[in-house]
Order: structure tokens, then C-alpha cells, then sequence
């Protein structure tokens, strides 16, 4: 807040504007178009800021009780608006089509419906456009396609509840803060109340809707209009009345912008029209796609959902300070977390390892520095998510950032030794190597208890289960019953095994022979204690996890593939898991179920119960390969390539039901899926990684392409601007038969690349 601030019950001055709380100055509202069910979406998205509107692009006085609360105009976790409603003489528009193809613009094309004798159906045409680049831009054209001259009104409503996203998403809480409505100096009227009349003109030709936090912080969004001004306002609804001559077309726009406490909310510089932020997103995303590898096949509708994987992971993309990481999905996730930036970077590291690079350094900056129950925050703990509500920002939840995963910590050190492997980049290893032994010294302190790395809540505002399946009712043995106690999720332990391998082999190049000693003795103990407490004998199949009393958590997951490619389990059981995940009950033709559909607690709608989740699938399709499994990693791939191209978009959705393939039916929607979502989107890349199966030693100046296979839909496959070390390199792959080769079509660097069929 600056000096001349001043809070009182009956005003709020802020930089030389007044406020007062709306209820002293209640507004008459606009009729509100109500459906009776929740409506199909569009969602856009830039950086820090994610708009979620129905086909027509309006958000239909959405509020907590609506059929689609999700809808609204988000950032930093709050919705700075919640009614953007177009209506033609107080009538909704009739959709001709809509799309949100380019991800951070949508537009649509709409025209009138009968109006009594004034006007007849079909007679005007409205182009609405609405894009975002630091804030939120709309230009509406209205033409008249009838031979006469036609008057209409064409009516905007606004509004904005400010809410909290946990507040969407169900939290509850018992107070709020109060909605304030702006009372300019310069907007008095003749009685000198304060207070404009609601159907006289707004003399600064703008809107202002505003809230005052529990915490006092003061959020606006700022509404200023271009092209033509309305001819007056009702409320906070902005009112045209238009005259057009035969085939006459007007513009209208505005410009919404996002303040708390007079500085602008997000982080992104926002442009000052439509045309401006337009051209600033797309100079970004070229700029974007010149970095990355670029990849591309003889088969047209894979080249669709690569370009569109391509452009998800860019829109993913979100700054935090001085770093930009991927978030980890639209709408519920827009932010950080650790577990799903690490996984989604890993993913993509054969794509633009920046995301890897940024990913560790964000990670590393919050890395946890002291006791905090509240927040589950510990010594050396990687966080689970950062928030940035009014929730967080009063306490109300721990998510500031909170701790509660089991899994983002040995994620990490995975992902460091995995990007040196790709870049050899010493002077980000020596960076880090810090925070690596703080993230090794958390685990090994975990492990004193019982020998594995095991989560159980501590914080009441906390997650019960804290590895990636984090829903309450997901960790189950074979009766369907919930686990109780202190958890060793399965994954976990191998994916402690993994970074202690990883990072022993990093500890001998710096010459840290005591440390590479001990990781590999820890490592090669805790293998073969895995393999005997964790092997279900009669299932001849790897428990989930052990529960507080030691006691498998016996039912049959997907939780082991995982486990695969890390070489945790031996060869046998290895092989034995990886045949058993394609068995009937969890193979559902697109993908791996969750959980058994033999399984008590079996729900093909469940979350984490028997659903089909594609970074799951990614995950145990690179543990096929890593067997010789060949075939088998490339059915999985052509089962969730299957189901992306008949998505919208060809966008793969966070999961999907766990419903069977039956003949020529289509994947069934889970309803309120992330989409785009990170891993989702990575797991594209990561069943190429799968198909071509690089393996990088920039470190040594060495590629190895070992046994490359494509499967039968792809013929050619070409990766041009690769990256590996200081080399930058083209890739062709070609299939003849059942054999795939590789050519270096391409090489600027002095890489050594070595092809093993």
C-alpha cells in the first residue's frame, strides 16, 4: 500500500481513487441468460492468466451454485470476472461456430435470433474475438446482412466475485471479504453523492469492479473501451445502440485489465490493443518454436497432435519471477507443482531442455529450509504446489508453497542428472550440486524408519495421499479397502533407487568417491529388499505400496510400470509386471487403467480408481522398451494416439474413463479434466523418445540410437535442431518392414553419434 492509502468501514482511498463497499450503493443488474445445464467450454491461456468461457464466449453469471463454476477470468488464483455475457435486445446470441484453436485467442461467429416483428432471425452477423497477453482484449463486429437499415442493442454485462480458485473448486470458508464499487471524484454527479446515476453515461468511459481481501488487499479489473464508446450504462452492464445501414458493419472492444493494490496483477506486460497483443503472442511462440526440436512425419493427423503438443507445452509455459516453468494444467492446476513440472520437463528433454533447466532452478529457490508442520515443509523438501489466493496469502490453506509430496524430491535429483546427460551443462550442475546433497539428505533421513521413503499427513490442511495419485480413495488393497498409516508407495522407492544410482555416477566426476560409494550400497540394498517386501507371491505382481504396519497394499495397479525403466525390480519380476499391465482388467485397447477392473474399489469414472491417465501410460511404455518389449511399448503408444486424434484439438486430456474399447466407440470424457495439461501433453514426446530411443551422453560428447522402431501407422520421422551437449543435429528415421533406421541427415558440432540396432 502506498501513504496516501486510507481503509475505513465506509471507504477505501487507493492512489486517488475511492471506494466504497457495494452494498451502500447496490447497482440494478442486467438480466442474466440462465442455462439449466453446464455448457461445453472454451478455454485460452497466457502465462498467468487462463480464460474459460462457454461456445458463445460468455460467462453466463457464473457463480459457485452454477452448473459450470470453472467458467470465469483467472489469475493469480482469482477470478477477476465472473459474468462477460453478450446479448443482442436482452436476448442471447444464436452460435454459428467457435473456436479456441490458437489456445491463447478464441472466436466466434454468431447472429441473431427472432426478435418479435423488429428483427428476423439470421439478419445480423457477430464476430467476437477475445484474446489475452497480460490481459484480456475483445472486438466485436456487428453487420447488418438485411437490404434495409435495422437498429438493435447490443448489451456486454460485466461482473467479477473475486473468488479464491479453491473457493471454485469446493473449499469453503467462513468469512469473505467485501465487494466495492468505485465512486470517482470526477464522476460526481449534481447531488454530489459520489454515485453516477446507472443510466447515464459514464463520463471516463470505463468500468471498474473491485474487491477488498480479508488480508486488505484491494483487487480491480479495469475496463476501458475502444472503437465506440456505449451509449450508456445499466449497472455494470455497457449498453450500444446501434443504427446500421445495409450491410454496414460497427466495431465495439475493451480492454480488461487485472490490478491489486494499483499494480497490475500479473506478471506479463500487457499490450494495449488486441492487434498488439495478437502480434506479441504469435512473435513469442515463433520465437518459441525456433528453439525447439522440430519434429515431423509423413502421416498428417500425427503431425496435428505433435504441432498441437508443441504449442500446449508453449501455452503451458508460466513465469515465476525470473523463471518460467511449465504449469501443470487448465483450469485447476495453472501454477506450480513440483511433481508435474519435474515430470512434464523430463518428458520433454529431448524437445528444448530449458524447461528442464528452469524447472530445477524454480524448484531449487523454494526448496524447503526449515520445520513447518503446517506446511509440510522440511530441509531439503521439494514443494508440491504454490498458490497465490487469498486463501494462501490469509492462511486458509498451507499453499504457501506447501510440501505434501513424497515423490518431487527424488523427481528432482532424477531430472538434474538426466539434464547434465543432455546438455553437459557444468556450470547449472555446480549450481545445484548444493541443493542436490540437501534433497539426498532428506530422503536418507526418511529412510531411517523403515528403510523406504513413505509419506503420512501432517498438516490438517494437507493431502492425505501425497504421491501422484493423491485422492483419498485411491490407495486400496485387493478387498477394496483404504490403507491405513504411514504409506511406501511402490514408484517411490525406485524412484529412490533411480537418483541414488544417478547421482553416485555424478559424485564420481566430481571426485567424490565416498559419496558414490555409499548412493550405490544404498541403492543396491534397497533393490533387493524391494524385491522380496513388495513381490505379491500369489499375484506374482508387485504391491502398490506397504502400509504403517508393513503390510502390502495388494492390489493390482499401475503404480509398478513405473517402476520398469528404473531397474529397480529384477529381470523376472520385471517381465512379470510388464506382462501382467496388459492383461484384460487394466489394458482398455487406448490404455492402462489406474486400478484393475477386477478390483473391489474398480470405478472406470474414478480419478485415480480406474481411469486411463496418459503420463501413466508414457511412463510404462519407456519401462516396455527398456525390457526389449518392443511390440508391446508401440501398442500402448497406438492406443493413446488413437484416443488424442479424436479429442478436440487432437489435445490429449489430462485422463480419460477407463471404459473398454467395444468396436468402433469413442473414449469416454472424464468430466472435468485439465485440458491442456502438462504431462499429458509431455507424454507425446515421451512415446516418441520411446520410438527412437535416444540416449544421450553429453558428458562423453556420445548419442546412442539404439534400436529405433516406428511403429506401423509412421513410415518417416524426421527430428530437425536437436540438441545434445554443444551440438545441434537432424535425425531421419525411416521404417521398411519391421526394421527402422536412422540417418544423421545433418550435423553442426562435433558430436560422436552412435546407431546399435
Amino acid at each position: 500500500m502506498t501513504p496516501d492509502t486510507l481503509i475505513t468501514p465506509e471507504k477505501i482511498v487507493l492512489d486517488g481513487k475511492t471506494f466504497i463497499p457495494a452494498e451502500q450503493a447496490p447497482i440494478p443488474e442486467w438480466p442474466c441468460v440462465i442455462s439449466e445445464r453446464p455448457q461445453p467450454t472454451l478455454t485460452v491461456k497466457d502465462d498467468d492468466l487462463f480464460l474459460v468461457t462457454d461456445t458463445i464466449g460468455n460467462i453466463s453469471g457464473c457463480s459457485l451454485q452454477d452448473g459450470n463454476p470453472s467458467m470465469g477470468l483467472f489469475c493469480a488464483d482469482t477470478r477477476f470476472l465472473s459474468r462477460l455475457e453478450l446479448q443482442i435486445n436482452g436476448r442471447s446470441p444464436v452460435l454459428l461456430s467457435s473456436t479456441a484453436d490458437k489456445g491463447f485467442a478464441l472466436s466466434v461467429l454468431c447472429t441473431n435470433p427472432k426478435i418479435d416483428d423488429h428483427l428476423k432471425a439470421d439478419t445480423i452477423g457477430i464476430r467476437r474475438e477475445l484474446v489475452l497477453n497480460g490481459a484480456l482484449f475483445e472486438e466485436i463486429e456487428v453487420a447488418n446482412y438485411s437490404t434495409t437499415s435495422i437498429t438493435c442493442e447490443i448489451s456486454l454485462s460485466f461482473d467479477a466475485d473475486f473468488v479464491d480458485l479453491f473457493e471454485v473448486r469446493g473449499h469453503s470458508r467462513k468469512q469473505r471479504g467485501r465487494l466495492l464499487r468505485l465512486a470517482e471524484p470526477t464522476n460526481l454527479d449534481e447531488t454530489g453523492d459520489g454515485l453516477v446515476p446507472p443510466t447515464q453515461p459514464n463520463r471516463e468511459e470505463s468500468l471498474t469492479l473491485a474487491y477488498q481481501g480479508l488480508d486488505g488487499a484491494v483487487m480491480e479489473s479495469r475496463i476501458q473501451f475502444h472503437h465506440q464508446q456505449p451509449d450508456y450504462f445499466q449497472g455494470y452492464t455497457a449498453i450500444w445502440q446501434l443504427e446500421l445501414a445495409s450491410h454496414e458493419t460497427k466495431k465495439l472492444g475493451y480492454r480488461l485489465q487485472k490490478l491489486t493494490n494499483n499494480q497490475p496483477s500479473s506478471g506479463v506486460n500487457a499490450a494495449t490493443t488486441l492487434a498488439q497483443a495478437k502480434a506479441s503472442e504469435l512473435m513469442e511462440e515463433q520465437n518459441w518454436v525456433q528453439q525447439i526440436t522440430r519434429i515431423s512425419s509423413d502421416k498428417s493427423l500425427f503431425n496435428r497432435v505433435l504441432e498441437r503438443a508443441e504449442e500446449d507445452l508453449y501455452l503451458l509455459r508460466q513465469s515465476f519471477g525470473k523463471y518460467k516453468t511449465v504449469s501443470a494444467g487448465v483450469p485447476w492446476f495453472s501454477t506450480l507443482f513440483g511433481r508435474d513440472s519435474i515430470i512434464t520437463a523430463s518428458q520433454t528433454l529431448m524437445l528444448n531442455s530449458q524447461i528442464a533447466k528452469e524447472t530445477l532452478m524454480l524448484l531449487a529457490a523454494y526448496q524447503g529450509k526449515k520445520e513447518d508442520e503446517w506446511r509440510e515443509e522440511e530441509p531439503g523438501k521439494i514443494l508440491h504446489e504454490l498458490r497465490m489466493g487469498e486463501l494462501a496469502r490469509c492462511q486458509e490453506i498451507p499453499h504457501t508453497p506447501y510440501y505434501g509430496t513424497v515423490d518431487a524430491t527424488p523427481l528432482w535429483l532424477m531430472l538434474y542428472a538426466d539434464y547434465y546427460a543432455w546438455t553437459h551443462d557444468q556450470e547449472t550442475l555446480e549450481q545445484l550440486w548444493r541443493n542436490a546433497i540437501a534433497a539426498m539428505d532428506w530422503i536418507d533421513r526418511n529412510l531411517q524408519e523403515t528403510g523406504y521413503l513413505s509419506y503420512n499427513r501432517k498438516s490438517k490442511g494437507g493431502l492425505v495421499n501425497q504421491g501422484w495419485k493423491d485422492s483419498g480413495d485411491c490407495i486400496v488393497n485387493r478387498k477394496g479397502e483404504l490403507a491405513k498409516g504411514s504409506i511406501s508407495l511402490c514408484e517411490v522407492q525406485a524412484y529412490v533407487y533411480a537418483a541414488k544410482i544417478k547421482l553416485a555416477e555424478i559424485a564420481k566426476m566430481k571426485k567424490r568417491l565416498d559419496l558414490a560409494e555409499r548412493w550405490q550400497d544404498e541403492a543396491r540394498n534397497l533393490r533387493i529388499r524391494f524385491n522380496k517386501d513388495f513381490w505379491i507371491e500369489d499375484q506374482d505382481f508387485c504391491a502398490l505400496a506397504l502400509d504403517g504396519e508393513g503390510n502390502q497394499v495388494d492390489s493390482i495397479t499401475s503404480n509398478p510400470g513405473h517402476c520398469l525403466s528404473l531397474g529397480i525390480f529384477t529381470p523376472e519380476k520385471a517381465y512379470s509386471v510388464a506382462e501382467r499391465l496388459r492383461a484384460p482388467d487394466m489394458f482398455n485397447g487406448w490404455g492402462i487403467r489406474t486400478l484393475s477392473s477386477l478390483s473391489p474399489a474398480y470405478n472406470p469414472m474414478g480419478y485415480h480408481i480406474g481411469s486411463v491417465w496418459p503420463h501413466d501410460n508414457s511412463l510404462i511404455a519407456m519401462g516396455l522398451r527398456s525390457l526389449g518389449l518392443i511390440d508391446q511399448a508401440l501398442e500402448l503408444f497406438q492406443g493413446l494416439f488413437n484416443m488424442t486424434s479424436q479429442q478436440s484439438y487432437q489435445r490429449p486430456p489430462e485422463l480419460f474413463c477407463g471404459y473398454e474399447l467395444n468396436g468402433d466407440n469413442s473414449p469416454v470424457q472424464y468430466p472435468v479434466a485439465c485440458t491442456p495439461q502438462a504431462w499429458a501433453t509431455g507424454s507425446i514426446f515421451q512415446l516418441l523418445q520411446m520410438m527412437v530411443n535416444l540416449v544421450p551422453d553429453a558428458q562423453n560428447n556420445c548419442l546412442r540410437i539404439i534400436d529405433p522402431a516406428l511403429p506401423q501407422s509412421i513410415n518417416r520421422l524426421s527430428l530437425h535442431n536437436l540438441r545434445v551437449g554443444g551440438t545441434v543435429l537432424d535425425l531421419e528415421f525411416e521404417r521398411v518392414g519391421s526394421t527402422t533406421s536412422c540417418r544423421v541427415a545433418n550435423k553442426r558440432g562435433n558430436l560422436r553419434v552412435v546407431i546399435e540396432a
